[in-house]
């Protein structure tokens, strides 16, 4: 087992531990100690509980578990797949001091956030992310929620774990996709705040994606360092935690448009930071740059054939939207970003095909 790092996301009383480590999933971590009532649920997909939910199990003895397993997709990341872990709940008898417990990528996690955060008006919650994209960026930070057929994650609440267990020898069973797609997060966080990181991105893309563990332990940890630094200074999204979202706006729309699961969110959201950087009308060679990093990591440079109008409807049910208005990240150089609704409306046009 290697060295257990463990990262703080500051929050008052509501603060909690993001532990990053390999083998944590073979008793290398008491997640026991952070289920403070008898009763859990272990929320899991048909992938991966066959995987890992038995090492889960294995760490909570002498707690009453109950288990629910959820098709997997973002396809199935609906009202009514989150209905199965209420009944789950209520069918256990589940009080107040119940502990719901994520073991899974993105769409597990949100699923299961927000139904912990719906049920009795909140109990508490466990993130175990099993791929890279939960590991650095979903399970972390509270979003919780499902998918509306109008629009992603319309649907939803702030809802923070107890804890983050990140056991990186999860990703030993990552199909190459999913690992890719889960790049596009990292490479997200280099573009919008930390310029040193892209830099080290762009030496270390090859050491990632033949899943080197040293290289991928410090890809994990630093993009959760910066996006707790994040959600510390604006947990609910009112003002800087909004740059996390680069690329987003065009990235959600793709899913939307194309329906869930057609293109990967990691995928969406590679083609759709290059369209904000493009909107962002910086300086060429940095655009240059951040495309060249991701084509090196296999994601795609540009967007799949979607109607104008429907770029535009589905953009416009963006949470960034204020007043009817779109907002956008944009970058200022690479390693610098911020939010504005002040934007060249024909490029937008351009990149979405309506002229």
């Amino acid at each position: 087992m290697s060295d257990v790092q463990t990262i703080s996301v500051e929050l008052g009383e509501r603060s909690y531990p993001i532990v990053i480590g390999s083998g944590l999933l073979d008793g290398g971590f008491d997640l026991c100690g952070f289920v403070t009532g008898t009763d859990c649920l272990v929320v899991s997909n048909e992938t991966v509980a066959p995987l890992y939910l038995s090492r889960v199990l294995a760490n909570l003895k002498g707690k009453n578990i109950a288990t629910v397993e959820l098709p997997d997709g973002e396809v199935h990341k609906t009202v009514a797949t989150m209905q199965t872990i209420l009944d789950r709940l209520v069918t256990s008898r589940a009080n107040r001091d119940t502990t719901v417990l994520a073991l899974g990528g993105g769409v597990v996690g949100d699923i299961a956030g927000f139904a912990a955060a719906c049920y009795m008006r909140g109990v508490a919650f466990i993130q175990v992310p099993t791929t890279l994209l939960a590991q650095v960026d979903s399970s972390v930070g509270g979003k919780t929620g499902v998918n509306h057929p109008e629009g992603k994650n319309l649907i939803g609440a702030f809802h923070q774990p107890q804890v983050v267990m990140i056991d990186t020898s999860t990703l030993n069973t990552l199909p190459d996709r999913e690992l890719r797609a889960g790049l596009a997060e990292v490479i997200k966080y280099g573009a919008v705040c930390d310029s040193e990181f892209f830099s080290w991105l762009e030496a270390n893309m090859q050491a990632l994606l033949a899943k080197e563990p040293a290289a991928l332990a410090y890809a994990i940890r630093h993009s959760c360092e910066l996006k707790a630094e994040v959600v510390a200074a604006d947990e609910r999204e009112s003002g800087r935690r909004a740059i996390l979202n680069f690329g987003h706006t065009f990235g959600h729309a793709i899913e939307h448009c194309l329906g869930y699961g057609e293109w990967l969110h990691g995928e969406a959201v590679a083609a759709g930071m290059l369209m904000a950087t493009e909107l962002s009308g910086i300086d060429t060679a940095d655009l240059m740059r951040l495309q060249s990093l991701i084509a090196a990591a296999g994601l795609p440079v540009a967007p799949p054939a979607i109607d104008s109008d429907a770029w535009l409807r589905a953009m416009g049910m963006d949470k960034k939207v204020q007043q009817k208005q779109l907002r956008f990240v944009l970058l200022k150089t690479l390693g610098e970003s911020h939010v504005t609704s002040s934007y060249d409306e024909s490029c937008l046009r351009r990149l979405v095909g309506a002229d």
